[in-house]
C-alpha cells in the first residue's frame, strides 16, 4: 500500500430506516494508488455516493476502515478527519456548488484562503489552476456568466488548489452535453495523471468509464472489478 494511496478494509454500510436495517453495502476492500484513475459504475441507489462520502471522510462506515496514506482515518476525532479532508483529498460533483457572488479567481481561491494561505498566493494558485483547465481569459467571470463546462472546470480547479493527492469525484459530468463531457473528461484524466494523483470517478457513462485504468462495478451491496 502505497504511502499517497485510499484503501478500504471490510467496510460495510447500513442504514436504519423505520426500524428496519438498509444494507447499502457489506465487506467492501479495495485499493486506490498514486496515478491510478478508477471508475466507480452501478445503477442510481446502487449506494456509489455513499461510498465515496465513506471514502471522503464525510460519512462513517457501520463496520470496517478507511485508510488514507496508511492512516486509518475512519477512527479519527471529526477534526483531524477535517485537516485531512481539507489537505489530503479533492472533491468534485455533478452539481458545481460554486458561489454565485464570486468569481472563477474567487471561488478557486477560497479553499487556499481557509488553508491559511495569504490573499496573495491564493489567488496566484487559483489563476495558475484556472489557467490549466483553460480558463485563463475568465477570472474574473462569476457563474452565472460561464457555461456549463466552464463552470465545472472551475469546480475541478477549485478541488486541486489545495494539491490533494486523492481526487473523488461523483458524476462530475452527469449535468453536461455529451461533447462538452468529453472535453472536461478529458481535461480532468489530463490534470490528474499530470499530477500523479489516485482518482476515483463515479460514473453511468460507460464510455467515459472505459477511459480509466479500470472499473469497478458496485451491484447488489458488493464491489467487484468489471472487464471493459
Amino acid at each position: 500500500m502505497s504511502e499517497q494511496g485510499l484503501e478500504l478494509k471490510c467496510v460495510t454500510r447500513v442504514y436504519r430506516q423505520a426500524g428496519v436495517d438498509l444494507n447499502v453495502f457489506h465487506d467492501i476492500s479495495f485499493m486506490l494508488a498514486p496515478g491510478e484513475i478508477v471508475a466507480l459504475v452501478g445503477q442510481s441507489g446502487a449506494g456509489k455516493s455513499s461510498l465515496l462520502h465513506i471514502m471522503g471522510l464525510l460519512e462513517a462506515p457501520t463496520s470496517g476502515e478507511v485508510l488514507i496514506a496508511g492512516q486509518v482515518a475512519s477512527r479519527l476525532p471529526e477534526r483531524e478527519r477535517t485537516l485531512i479532508r481539507r489537505e489530503t483529498l479533492g472533491f468534485v460533483y455533478q452539481a458545481h456548488h460554486l458561489l454565485p457572488e464570486f468569481s472563477a479567481l474567487e471561488n478557486v481561491s477560497m479553499p487556499c484562503r481557509i488553508a491559511g494561505k495569504t490573499s496573495q498566493a491564493a489567488k496566484s494558485k487559483a489563476k495558475q489552476l484556472l489557467e490549466k483547465v483553460g480558463l485563463g481569459e475568465r477570472l474574473t467571470h462569476r457563474p452565472a456568466q460561464l457555461s456549463g463546462g466552464e463552470q465545472q472546470r472551475v469546480a475541478i480547479a477549485r478541488a486541486l488548489a489545495n494539491d490533494p493527492r486523492i481526487l473523488l469525484a461523483d458524476e462530475p459530468t452527469g449535468n453536461l452535453d455529451p461533447n462538452t463531457a468529453d472535453a472536461v473528461f478529458d481535461m480532468l484524466i489530463t490534470l490528474v495523471r499530470a499530477e500523479g494523483l489516485a482518482a476515483l470517478v463515479a460514473t453511468h457513462n460507460y464510455a467515459l468509464a472505459k477511459k480509466m485504468d479500470r472499473m469497478l462495478l458496485l451491484q447488489g451491496g458488493v464491489l467487484a472489478d468489471k472487464a471493459s
